[in-house]
């Protein structure tokens, strides 16, 4: 489609782009999950853990789309977001990040200062290190892999007040199941990738064999790790059933992916990582609650 033909949207939507709605939507479930599992009820801190969450997050996903916007504009992906295509100035990108960041900082002191705190922790560690690093390591990948981490944590010390081994275990599982998933949508954009200076894949050789282990042994280590909230009694036998179809299944796409190599076994694998995050933290949550419910009747 040539640039003609691409009609300009509508000021709403030019702000969902470049905030990526979506994805950041995706996030604060993520810390809600881990709310609602370390025992929080309160609906107001609710509000503000997915408004300002959000907001933090929008803000985040923007900083990084003004740090990349001349990469932007080489990649087939990202050619239509706001910045490369001019529908936004980079003033008003500005402002729209520093709004959010503010915003959604406040929303979250309001529950506490350690959330607001890592909020931030989320912003700049994204921002400026892991973003920029993008060019320059596949350690990158591992980089970010903390403030992509930080949701279920954030929220579990929302609930809670103070720092502690449940919103840790909560962090270690969602920091190991990055590895296959971001890896995973890096195989499938290698090409584009490639063509902006990223190179993000575990191996030196891109789209390889040894490439391929590392995303299968991490989707292999993330059965055991899964398990954990079970093993220390946080969760019933629900969790045990599901985490282990979940981690199993999720494995077979990896290990299909190191038999063949192949973009579409990867692409499978990177869905197959979409569903299987929420799909566990929320299995967490109605276990740990059904054992609550279970244990107040006894």
């Amino acid at each position: 489609m040539s640039d003609a033909e691409i009609q300009k949207p509508t000021k709403f939507k030019i702000y969902l782009v470049f905030t990526k709605f979506r994805l950041s939507f995706l996030v604060i479930l993520s810390a809600l999950s881990g709310y609602l599992f370390a025992g929080g009820s309160n609906l107001l801190e609710i509000f503000y853990l997915m408004v300002g969450g959000t907001l933090v997050t929008a803000a985040s996903n923007g900083a990084n789309q003004i740090w990349e916007k001349d990469l932007d504009i080489i990649m087939k992906r990202t050619q239509n977001r706001p910045l490369p295509r001019g529908w936004m100035s980079l003033r008003e990108a500005y402002l729209v990040c520093a709004f959010s960041l503010v915003v959604g900082s406040i929303l979250l002191y309001l529950i506490n200062w350690q959330s607001a705190a890592l909020g931030l922790l989320a912003f700049v560690s994204y921002v400026f290190i892991y973003t920029p690093m993008k060019r320059v390591s596949p350690w990158a990948v591992f980089v970010g892999a903390f403030p992509g981490a930080i949701p279920p944590f954030l929220g579990a010390i929302a609930a809670t007040d103070k720092f502690g081994f449940l919103p840790g275990i909560l962090f270690f599982v969602q920091f190991t199941w990055q590895f296959p998933h971001f890896w995973a949508i890096a195989w499938v954009l290698y090409d584009d990738y490639k063509s902006a200076g990223f190179s993000l894949l575990p191996s030196k050789t891109g789209k390889s064999k040894q490439s391929a282990f590392q995303i299968m042994l991490y989707s292999l280590a993330l059965i055991p790790f899964s398990l954990v909230p079970w093993l220390l009694g946080w969760a019933g036998e629900i969790t045990l059933i599901v985490a282990s179809i979940l981690g199993i299944g999720f494995f077979v796409y990896a290990y299909r992916l190191f038999t063949s190599c192949e973009t579409a076994d990867a692409r499978k694998l990177m869905f197959a990582s979409f569903v299987y995050l929420p799909i566990i933290q929320f299995v967490y949550v109605f276990d740990r609650n059904t054992e609550v419910i279970n244990e107040l009747m006894k």
